[in-house]
């Protein structure tokens, strides 16, 4: 057996099946291995930050790992911004990275680079392997501790000899350690803060549907207030489940949503802060005065924690839980606030909504909140770009769940060639492009940081016009049948023969801004 054919039978048998590729030379042999192994399902992507945003969006719907197989540093650096994005939202990948083979790499060939380097950036666990005798178990250590509590991105190197020679062995996985329980003093010192002046601030496995009913109930019986992250990994939301404010973006908001705020209570969160330093504003958004408690860290069990708090100290509350309602199917001018509308009044059960919509977006989570139950992840990490490719990998790991990605329009541009991997594997997703024709978020920032412009050289940076952006000849081109909407309307027609019709669809949405 030779090392590639160890390290795919291991990260099979170890639970990833599924491997996310854009290979070169350096893993022919892998490449080759894929005949031996069929259990590994290989799916193409034409650019790696494909890859790596297609493992992570897969990563949040099954909660286990996928591969991805990298071209040597170049491949692996052009991965990078949505492997920042997994390692922020804390969701087990294995990154297969080829490389030179170990004598080759004195010669200084040319796409030679210093790829542990380039990895460490962004992986919790980094590892070359220098022999093919121990690739196994080094493929083995890797979806270990990409599987562990919290997940993280592990990182294997794989020179191309290690690969190519005879002498591997398949390595067996140990099994994954559960998380942590939190102490009974912690959570005796949160029921002590626990009132009308309280928040508890909610990320990770407390997003799900059985951590926001147990904050719920918690939040009946003592009067503390819920928010969760700006951007969670993978949310619970519409119907029968808590409706939770997410804290929001701007930092002006979120100071307000906390204002008056005396005790905040992490549940696998980190305390906030604004993504970016702004003058004259703190970065550290909750008020001075506030105590910080930590119910639960990231890798320990917070939905346990919040169990045993609500039974502590609200044994027979009841939670609050969102009414089934939808929005009126809106008409006449196509605005982020229809098309927030046609969404709610639209959207199927159990859908997965990925949602990188950024401004446009503002009205969706008042428009959904009682849709019929659904899952919402969002741009963990704030690297744009991530929304395509979660997208492919969600709809990869749910193949019986519709997908709906609601897609900023500059951001969408970064990797638009996830479209022909939804094409190529058939899969279910509906794509809505959110076309406002401009970076908008960055003409919001270019204020908010008090830079003297507003000039037309520093508009035509924010400008996505001259030439416009052809979303529907871009979808077609890459396989994707496409239509383009310019009326609640037409929205409304488009998204609902997208929904019932199998595989993808991309919707050019064309909104009127300042509504």
């Amino acid at each position: 057996m030779n090392g590639a054919q160890a390290v795919i039978r291991t990260l099979v048998g170890g639970g990833v099946d599924i491997c996310f590729a854009n290979p070169g030379t350096s893993e022919m042999h892998f490449v080759a291995a894929l005949d031996d192994v069929p259990e590994m399902r290989a799916v193409l992507t034409l650019f790696e930050g494909v890859a790596t945003g297609a493992a992570d969006g897969y990563a949040r719907m099954t909660g286990r790992p996928a591969a991805t197989l990298l071209h040597l540093g170049p491949g692996l650096g052009n991965g990078v911004a949505n492997l920042h994005n997994a390692r922020r939202a804390a969701v087990p990948l294995v990154n297969v990275v080829g490389d030179h083979a170990l004598a080759h790499k004195r010669l200084d060939a040319p796409l030679e680079s210093d790829i542990d380097a380039i990895a460490g950036a962004v992986s919790g666990w980094v590892r070359r392997s220098l022999a093919t005798s121990a690739v196994g178990e080094d493929v083995a250590e890797a979806v270990a501790t990409a599987s562990g509590a919290p997940g993280q991105v592990a990182t294997l190197v794989l020179p191309a000899d290690v690969s190519w020679s005879e002498g591997a062995e398949v390595a067996a996985v140990p099994g994954r350690r559960p998380a942590a329980l939190v102490p009974p003093a912690v959570l005796d010192e949160v029921a002590g803060v626990l009132g009308g002046s309280t928040v508890l601030f909610l990320a990770g496995e407390a997003v799900t549907e059985e951590g926001l009913l147990a904050a719920a109930q918690v939040a009946a019986g003592t009067g503390a207030r819920l928010l969760a992250t700006t951007f969670p990994t993978r949310m619970a939301r519409g119907a029968g489940v808590p409706d939770v404010l997410k804290l929001p973006y701007a930092p002006q908001a979120a100071m307000k949503e906390l204002a008056g705020v005396e005790h905040l209570v992490l549940v696998g969160a980190k305390e906030p802060v604004a993504f970016f330093a702004y003058p004259d504003l703190p970065g550290r958004l909750a008020p001075e005065d506030c105590a910080v408690h930590v119910l639960s860290r990231p890798g320990e069990d917070g939905v346990a924690a919040l169990r045993a708090l609500a039974e502590r100290v609200a044994p027979e509350a009841t939670p609050v839980l969102s009414e089934p309602h939808r929005p009126e199917l809106p008409t006449g001018a196509l605005t982020p606030a229809s098309m927030a509308d046609v969404v709610g009044a639209l959207l199927p059960e159990r859908a997965i909504v990925v949602d990188e919509a950024l401004t446009s977006g503002i009205h969706l989570s008042a428009a959904t909140a009682g849709a019929p139950p659904h899952d919402w992840l969002t741009l963990t990490g704030g690297a744009i770009g991530q929304g395509l490719p979660a997208a492919t990998g969600a709809a990869v790991a749910c193949p019986d769940r519709p997908v709906v990605s609601l897609q900023a329009d500059g951001s969408a541009m970064y990797t638009i060639q996830a479209l022909w991997t939804q094409a190529r594997e058939r899969l279910d997703v509906t794509t809505v492009i959110c076309d406002n024709g401009a970076y908008a978020i960055l003409a919001g920032e270019l204020q908010n940081v008090g830079a003297r412009s507003g000039g037309e050289r520093a508009g035509q940076l924010l400008d996505l016009g001259s030439p416009g952006l052809d979303f529907v000849a871009l979808a077609t081109g890459l396989g994707v049948p496409a239509t383009r909407a310019t009326t609640a309307e037409e929205l409304a027609e488009q998204f609902a023969a997208a929904l019932v019709e199998p595989g993808p669809h991309l919707i050019d949405a064309v909104l009127r801004t300042g509504s």
